[in-house]
C-alpha cells in the first residue's frame, strides 16, 4: 500500500485547502495522474500520484485544510479498478474461517447491539460502551478490532481549539443570514491587506491626468497596431511604460526594506492587479523595461486570461517590484490603493470622466480626465519624491509620443 502525500509546493507555501477530488475510491490511476486540486494562498495546483494502482482510501474531504507531508489518499499497486479496498478484501479472505465462527456466535443484547463474545470481553477490559462503537461490518456486527478503534478514538485529543475559536466571535442575528466559509485565498488577501497597513507607514498622494493625447494616439494607431501585432493597443501599456520611466528617475519607489537594509531593485517587474472570482491576484510582467508596447499588451492579456482560468503558476505571481491597479474598469473615480508588500509603491488608475478644464490661456475645454493615486511607504519614500514621481507619470501620459520613442 502506497501513500499519496501533499508535496512541497513552494518556499512560501506550506498548506492548502482541498478544492476538488479528481478521483474517487476504487478508481485506477497511472503514475503522474492528477488526483486532487489544491487551493493555496496564491494559485490552485494539482497534486499528482507518484504511484500506479487503485485508490483504496481517501483521507481528506473537499474543504479540508492540509499541510505539506499530509497523507491524503492510499493506493494499492496490485489492486483492480472498481474494487474499493482490494488489500482489505485479500486480508479478509485469509481470515474467512475464524471470522465465520466468530460471526455465528455474535449475539444481540437488550440494547440491540450485535457483538461477538470476544468483542464484548474486550469492551469490558477497555471500559468501552458497545452502543457507542461504530462497526465496520456492513451487517452491524461489532468485532474486537472495532472496540480497539473506538478506544483509540476515545484517547485522541478533543477537536482543536483552533477551529472552535472563531465560534466565540459569531454574532447571532434575529433575521436570516447566510454563512459561507472564506476561501483560503480570500483569507490570505484579508490578512495581507491588514499586514500591509500595520507594517508600512502608508500614505497616498493624488494627481490628475488629461488623457486627450493618449486617446488621440490610440485612435490614430489602433488599426495599424492591431494589424501589425495581432493585439489591441490598450491603456495599460501606456501606464506601464510611464511607470517604468518614472521608476528609473525615482528608484526608491522600486525598492524594499529587508531587515536593516534598503534594497534598490535594478529590474522592472511590474505587477498588474487582476480581479478574479476568488479575489484579487497580481501577476507580474517581467522585464517591462525591455518590452515594447505590443509585448506589454500581450503579456497583460496572457496573464489576465490565466488568472481568470485559474492557470497561473506561482512563479508568475512572485517577485514584482512595483504594482499598477485599475479600479477604473469598475467605475471607480478615486481610491487609495493598499501596498502589495514588500513593495513600497502602487499606482492606482481610475475611470476617465469628461470634465471642464481651465486651459493655460484661461479658456475652458471639456477634457477626458483621470485621477491617479500613488500609495507609498513613507519609511523610505519621502513625500517630495512621491509627488514628483506622480507628476512625472502625468507628464509622460500627457505627451505619450516620448513613450513611443522609448520603445
Amino acid at each position: 500500500m502506497k501513500e499519496i502525500k501533499i508535496p512541497e509546493l513552494a518556499e512560501s507555501i506550506t498548506e492548502g485547502t482541498i478544492s476538488e477530488w479528481l478521483v474517487k475510491k476504487g478508481d485506477k490511476i497511472a503514475k503522474g495522474d492528477p488526483v486532487v486540486e489544491l487551493e493555496t494562498d496564491k494559485v490552485n495546483v494539482e497534486v499528482n500520484s507518484d504511484f500506479a494502482g487503485v485508490i483504496t482510501e481517501i483521507m481528506s474531504e473537499e474543504g479540508d485544510d492540509v499541510a505539506v507531508g499530509d497523507v491524503i489518499a492510499k493506493v494499492d499497486e496490485n489492486g483492480e479498478a472498481g474494487n474499493s479496498a482490494p488489500a482489505e478484501a485479500a486480508a479478509e479472505e485469509k481470515k474467512d474461517e475464524p471470522k465465520a465462527a466468530e460471526e455465528e456466535s455474535a449475539t444481540e443484547d437488550k440494547q440491540g447491539v450485535i457483538a461477538s463474545p470476544a468483542a464484548r470481553k474486550r469492551a469490558r477490559e477497555l471500559n468501552i460502551d458497545l452502543s457507542k462503537v461504530q462497526p465496520v461490518d456492513p451487517l452491524g456486527r461489532i468485532r474486537p478490532e472495532d472496540v480497539e478503534a473506538a478506544k483509540a478514538n476515545e484517547s485522541k485529543p478533543a477537536p482543536s481549539a483552533k477551529k472552535e475559536a472563531p465560534q466565540a466571535d459569531k454574532t447571532e442575528f434575529e433575521k436570516p443570514v447566510k454563512r459561507t466559509k472564506m476561501s483560503r485565498r480570500r483569507m490570505t488577501i484579508a490578512n495581507r491587506l491588514v499586514e500591509a497597513q500595520q507594517t508600512a507607514a502608508m500614505l497616498t498622494t493624488f494627481n490628475e491626468v488629461d488623457m486627450s493625447a493618449v486617446m488621440k494616439l490610440r485612435s490614430e494607431r489602433k488599426d495599424d497596431f492591431l494589424k501589425k501585432n495581432d493585439i489591441k493597443l490598450g491603456f495599460m501599456s501606456f501606464f506601464t511604460k510611464a511607470s517604468v520611466a518614472a521608476l528609473k528617475e525615482f528608484p526608491l519607489l522600486n525598492a524594499e526594506i529587508q531587515g536593516n537594509e534598503l534594497v534598490e531593485k535594478q529590474f522592472y517587474d511590474i505587477g498588474i492587479a487582476v480581479s478574479t472570482e476568488d479575489g484579487l491576484v497580481v501577476p507580474v510582467v517581467r522585464d517591462a523595461d525591455k518590452l515594447d508596447f505590443a509585448g506589454i499588451e500581450r503579456e497583460i492579456v496572457n496573464l489576465g486570461t490565466k488568472a481568470k482560468n485559474k492557470e497561473l503558476q506561482l512563479s508568475e505571481l512572485q517577485g514584482g517590484s512595483f504594482t499598477i491597479t485599475n479600479g477604473g474598469i469598475f467605475g471607480s473615480m478615486l481610491s487609495t490603493p493598499i501596498l502589495n508588500t514588500p513593495q513600497v509603491g502602487i499606482l492606482g488608475m481610475h475611470n476617465i470622466v469628461k470634465r471642464a478644464v481651465v486651459m493655460p490661456d484661461d479658456s475652458i475645454e471639456v477634457r477626458p480626465m483621470m485621477y491617479l493615486a500613488l500609495s507609498y511607504d513613507h519609511r523610505i519614500v519621502d513625500g517630495k519624491d512621491a509627488v514628483q514621481f506622480l507628476v512625472r507619470i502625468k507628464q509622460l501620459l500627457e505627451d505619450p509620443y516620448d513613450l513611443l520613442l522609448q520603445g
